[in-house]
Protein backbone atom coordinates (compact mmCIF):
# COMPACT_ATOMS: atom_id res chain seq x y z
CA UNK A 1 0.00 0.00 0.00
CA UNK A 2 3.06 2.12 0.44
CA UNK A 3 3.36 3.54 -2.86
CA UNK A 4 -0.23 4.98 -3.46
CA UNK A 5 -0.15 6.77 -0.40
CA UNK A 6 3.64 8.73 -0.72
CA UNK A 7 2.04 11.79 -1.69
CA UNK A 8 -0.86 12.77 0.50
CA UNK A 9 2.00 11.13 3.56
CA UNK A 10 4.14 13.63 3.48
CA UNK A 11 3.92 16.50 5.56
CA UNK A 12 0.26 15.39 6.52
CA UNK A 13 -0.86 15.38 10.02
CA UNK A 14 -3.67 13.01 10.71
CA UNK A 15 -6.34 14.73 12.62
CA UNK A 16 -7.84 12.56 15.36
CA UNK A 17 -11.80 12.22 14.66
CA UNK A 18 -14.11 13.58 17.25
CA UNK A 19 -17.44 12.21 15.65
CA UNK A 20 -18.36 8.50 16.46
CA UNK A 21 -19.99 6.36 13.30
CA UNK A 22 -23.88 6.23 12.28
CA UNK A 23 -23.77 4.49 9.33
CA UNK A 24 -26.82 2.25 10.53
CA UNK A 25 -28.37 2.98 13.60
CA UNK A 26 -30.21 -0.01 14.38
CA UNK A 27 -27.49 -1.97 14.51
CA UNK A 28 -28.82 -4.71 12.79
CA UNK A 29 -26.36 -7.18 10.80
CA UNK A 30 -27.50 -8.47 7.27
CA UNK A 31 -26.94 -11.82 6.07
CA UNK A 32 -23.31 -11.70 3.98
CA UNK A 33 -23.03 -13.18 0.21
CA UNK A 34 -19.28 -13.97 1.52
CA UNK A 35 -18.97 -16.62 4.26
CA UNK A 36 -15.24 -15.72 4.33
CA UNK A 37 -13.05 -12.22 3.32
CA UNK A 38 -9.63 -12.62 2.56
CA UNK A 39 -7.60 -8.79 3.09
CA UNK A 40 -4.75 -8.49 1.09
CA UNK A 41 -2.17 -5.63 1.32
CA UNK A 42 0.85 -5.24 -0.31
CA UNK A 43 3.86 -3.25 0.60
CA UNK A 44 6.17 -1.95 -2.95
CA UNK A 45 9.34 -0.43 -3.69
CA UNK A 46 9.24 3.26 -3.50
CA UNK A 47 10.96 6.41 -3.45
CA UNK A 48 11.31 10.30 -2.29
CA UNK A 49 13.89 11.62 -4.58
CA UNK A 50 11.95 13.26 -7.10
CA UNK A 51 13.43 11.00 -9.84
CA UNK A 52 11.42 9.65 -12.21
CA UNK A 53 10.78 5.49 -11.19
CA UNK A 54 9.54 2.54 -13.06
CA UNK A 55 6.60 0.74 -11.99
CA UNK A 56 6.66 -0.16 -7.89
CA UNK A 57 7.15 -4.03 -7.30
CA UNK A 58 5.91 -5.82 -4.53
CA UNK A 59 8.29 -6.56 -1.41
CA UNK A 60 5.53 -7.91 0.65
CA UNK A 61 2.72 -10.07 0.35
CA UNK A 62 0.69 -10.71 3.11
CA UNK A 63 -3.25 -11.77 3.26
CA UNK A 64 -5.61 -12.97 6.06
CA UNK A 65 -9.08 -15.04 5.78
CA UNK A 66 -11.54 -13.47 8.23
CA UNK A 67 -14.87 -15.24 9.46
CA UNK A 68 -17.85 -13.26 8.42
CA UNK A 69 -19.79 -15.03 11.08
CA UNK A 70 -17.42 -14.53 13.79
CA UNK A 71 -14.91 -11.88 13.26
CA UNK A 72 -12.32 -14.54 13.64
CA UNK A 73 -8.73 -14.08 11.66
CA UNK A 74 -9.12 -18.13 11.01
CA UNK A 75 -5.55 -18.20 8.69
CA UNK A 76 -3.10 -15.88 7.23
CA UNK A 77 -0.33 -15.89 4.64
CA UNK A 78 2.91 -14.18 4.18
CA UNK A 79 5.97 -13.73 2.45
CA UNK A 80 8.61 -11.21 1.23
CA UNK A 81 8.75 -10.76 -2.28
CA UNK A 82 12.48 -10.09 -4.18
CA UNK A 83 12.06 -6.84 -6.20
CA UNK A 84 13.70 -7.94 -9.60
CA UNK A 85 13.87 -4.76 -11.53
CA UNK A 86 15.16 -2.57 -8.38
CA UNK A 87 16.92 -5.42 -6.25
CA UNK A 88 18.04 -2.84 -3.67
CA UNK A 89 15.31 -0.89 -1.57
CA UNK A 90 15.60 3.09 -1.30
CA UNK A 91 16.69 3.97 2.53
CA UNK A 92 12.78 5.47 1.98
CA UNK A 93 10.94 2.55 1.30
CA UNK A 94 12.99 0.95 4.37
CA UNK A 95 12.10 3.53 6.72
CA UNK A 96 8.52 3.75 5.55
CA UNK A 97 7.36 0.20 5.75
CA UNK A 98 10.20 -1.15 8.49
CA UNK A 99 11.03 -4.01 5.56
CA UNK A 100 15.31 -4.53 5.41
CA UNK A 101 17.20 -5.05 2.58
CA UNK A 102 17.84 -8.87 4.20
CA UNK A 103 14.45 -9.42 4.23
CA UNK A 104 13.44 -9.13 0.52
CA UNK A 105 16.88 -10.63 -0.55
CA UNK A 106 16.06 -13.88 1.17
CA UNK A 107 12.55 -14.09 0.15
CA UNK A 108 11.05 -15.37 -3.25
CA UNK A 109 10.36 -13.73 -6.66
CA UNK A 110 6.87 -12.90 -7.81
CA UNK A 111 6.47 -15.94 -9.27
CA UNK A 112 7.06 -18.23 -6.75
CA UNK A 113 5.16 -16.25 -4.11
CA UNK A 114 2.31 -16.37 -5.90
CA UNK A 115 2.57 -20.41 -6.33
CA UNK A 116 2.59 -19.92 -2.45
CA UNK A 117 0.06 -18.06 -1.84
CA UNK A 118 -2.17 -20.76 -3.98
CA UNK A 119 -1.41 -23.34 -2.31
CA UNK A 120 -2.30 -21.31 0.47
CA UNK A 121 -5.79 -20.91 -0.96
CA UNK A 122 -5.68 -24.70 -1.71
CA UNK A 123 -5.42 -25.38 1.30
CA UNK A 124 -8.06 -23.21 2.61
CA UNK A 125 -10.63 -24.18 0.10
CA UNK A 126 -10.15 -28.76 1.57
CA UNK A 127 -9.97 -27.07 5.19
CA UNK A 128 -12.73 -23.91 4.93
CA UNK A 129 -14.64 -25.16 1.58
CA UNK A 130 -14.54 -21.52 0.38
CA UNK A 131 -15.34 -20.89 -3.11
CA UNK A 132 -14.60 -18.00 -4.93
CA UNK A 133 -17.36 -16.48 -7.33
CA UNK A 134 -17.36 -14.32 -10.32
CA UNK A 135 -19.48 -11.53 -8.88
CA UNK A 136 -22.12 -11.33 -6.27
CA UNK A 137 -24.56 -13.88 -6.08
CA UNK A 138 -26.69 -15.77 -3.40
CA UNK A 139 -25.66 -16.18 0.29
CA UNK A 140 -23.08 -18.42 1.03
CA UNK A 141 -24.82 -22.38 2.23
CA UNK A 142 -23.39 -24.80 4.62
CA UNK A 143 -22.21 -26.63 1.73
CA UNK A 144 -20.46 -23.66 -0.34
CA UNK A 145 -18.76 -20.69 1.81
CA UNK A 146 -18.36 -18.26 -0.32
CA UNK A 147 -15.18 -16.06 -0.13
CA UNK A 148 -14.32 -12.19 -1.64
CA UNK A 149 -11.13 -10.79 -1.79
CA UNK A 150 -10.84 -7.12 0.19
CA UNK A 151 -8.29 -4.43 -0.58
CA UNK A 152 -8.40 -0.39 0.85
CA UNK A 153 -8.85 0.95 -2.38
CA UNK A 154 -8.06 -0.63 -5.98
CA UNK A 155 -4.41 0.06 -6.05
CA UNK A 156 -3.33 -3.33 -4.59
CA UNK A 157 -5.36 -5.59 -7.12
CA UNK A 158 -5.80 -3.35 -9.54
CA UNK A 159 -2.35 -1.74 -10.36
CA UNK A 160 -0.23 -2.94 -8.63
CA UNK A 161 -0.23 -6.62 -8.77
CA UNK A 162 -1.75 -6.14 -12.30
CA UNK A 163 0.81 -4.28 -14.32
CA UNK A 164 3.62 -6.36 -12.31
CA UNK A 165 2.08 -9.65 -13.74
CA UNK A 166 1.86 -7.78 -17.17
CA UNK A 167 5.67 -6.72 -17.15
CA UNK A 168 6.74 -9.58 -15.90
CA UNK A 169 4.54 -11.54 -17.73
CA UNK A 170 3.04 -13.41 -15.07
CA UNK A 171 -0.16 -15.83 -15.25
CA UNK A 172 -2.57 -14.43 -12.78
CA UNK A 173 -5.15 -16.56 -10.99
CA UNK A 174 -8.82 -15.47 -12.15
CA UNK A 175 -10.21 -15.30 -8.74
CA UNK A 176 -7.81 -12.45 -8.13
CA UNK A 177 -9.76 -10.25 -10.32
CA UNK A 178 -12.41 -9.36 -8.61
CA UNK A 179 -12.49 -7.31 -4.83
CA UNK A 180 -13.98 -5.48 -2.50
CA UNK A 181 -12.92 -1.79 -2.10
CA UNK A 182 -13.22 -1.24 1.64
CA UNK A 183 -12.42 2.45 1.03
CA UNK A 184 -14.90 3.11 -1.06
CA UNK A 185 -17.48 0.86 0.58
CA UNK A 186 -16.32 2.62 4.23
CA UNK A 187 -17.38 6.14 2.30
CA UNK A 188 -20.23 4.95 0.81
CA UNK A 189 -21.92 3.30 3.63
CA UNK A 190 -21.23 5.97 6.60
CA UNK A 191 -21.49 8.86 4.37
CA UNK A 192 -18.42 10.14 4.77
CA UNK A 193 -14.70 10.42 3.23
CA UNK A 194 -11.85 8.19 5.20
CA UNK A 195 -8.66 9.78 6.11
CA UNK A 196 -6.51 6.90 5.27
CA UNK A 197 -7.45 3.45 7.33
CA UNK A 198 -5.69 4.48 10.50
CA UNK A 199 -8.23 7.53 10.13
CA UNK A 200 -10.95 5.28 9.54
CA UNK A 201 -10.46 3.04 12.66
CA UNK A 202 -10.46 5.83 14.86
CA UNK A 203 -13.62 6.95 13.48
CA UNK A 204 -15.31 4.28 14.34
CA UNK A 205 -13.77 3.73 17.72
CA UNK A 206 -10.62 1.29 16.71
CA UNK A 207 -7.17 1.69 17.63
CA UNK A 208 -4.84 0.18 14.62
CA UNK A 209 -2.60 -2.19 16.10
CA UNK A 210 1.05 -2.47 15.18
CA UNK A 211 2.73 -0.88 12.54
CA UNK A 212 1.31 1.38 9.95
CA UNK A 213 2.52 0.55 6.37
CA UNK A 214 3.38 -2.92 7.76
CA UNK A 215 1.67 -5.07 5.08
CA UNK A 216 0.24 -7.56 7.29
CA UNK A 217 -0.64 -5.43 10.56
CA UNK A 218 -2.41 -3.25 7.59
CA UNK A 219 -4.27 -6.19 6.16
CA UNK A 220 -5.22 -7.34 10.05
CA UNK A 221 -6.26 -3.84 10.49
CA UNK A 222 -8.47 -3.42 7.33
CA UNK A 223 -10.08 -7.16 8.65
CA UNK A 224 -10.95 -5.95 12.06
CA UNK A 225 -12.35 -2.58 10.41
CA UNK A 226 -15.03 -4.99 7.73
CA UNK A 227 -15.40 -6.94 10.66
CA UNK A 228 -16.79 -3.94 12.33
CA UNK A 229 -18.60 -2.14 9.57
CA UNK A 230 -20.33 -6.14 9.15
CA UNK A 231 -21.70 -5.71 12.70
CA UNK A 232 -22.89 -2.17 12.07
CA UNK A 233 -25.11 -3.33 9.04
CA UNK A 234 -22.87 -3.23 6.20
CA UNK A 235 -23.45 -5.66 3.58
CA UNK A 236 -20.20 -6.65 1.22
CA UNK A 237 -20.63 -6.72 -2.20
CA UNK A 238 -17.91 -6.86 -5.03
CA UNK A 239 -17.03 -3.10 -6.04
CA UNK A 240 -14.81 -3.92 -8.71
CA UNK A 241 -14.17 -6.65 -11.23
CA UNK A 242 -11.55 -6.94 -14.01
CA UNK A 243 -13.08 -9.69 -16.00
CA UNK A 244 -10.39 -11.44 -17.26
CA UNK A 245 -6.93 -13.78 -16.93
CA UNK A 246 -6.27 -17.32 -17.09
CA UNK A 247 -8.16 -20.20 -15.16
CA UNK A 248 -7.13 -20.92 -12.00
CA UNK A 249 -5.92 -24.60 -12.64
CA UNK A 250 -4.07 -23.89 -15.71
CA UNK A 251 -2.20 -21.05 -13.97
CA UNK A 252 -0.89 -22.84 -11.18
CA UNK A 253 0.49 -25.73 -13.77
CA UNK A 254 2.73 -22.74 -15.15
CA UNK A 255 4.48 -22.75 -11.40
CA UNK A 256 7.39 -25.35 -9.98
CA UNK A 257 6.70 -27.00 -6.79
Amino acid sequence: MATKRLARRLGLIRRKSVTPASGNPGGSRLKQLYAYLIVVDFESTCWNDGKHHSSPEIIEFPAVLLNTATGEIESEFHAYVQPQEHPILSEFCTELTGIKQVQVDEGVPLKICLSQFCKWIHKLQQQQTISFAAGDSEPSTSEVKLCAFVTWSDWDLGVCLEYECRRKQLLKPVFLNSWIDLRATYRLFYKRKPKGLSGALQEVGIEFSGREHSGLDDSRNTALLAWKMIRDGCLMKITRSLNKGAGFCEYVGKFPG
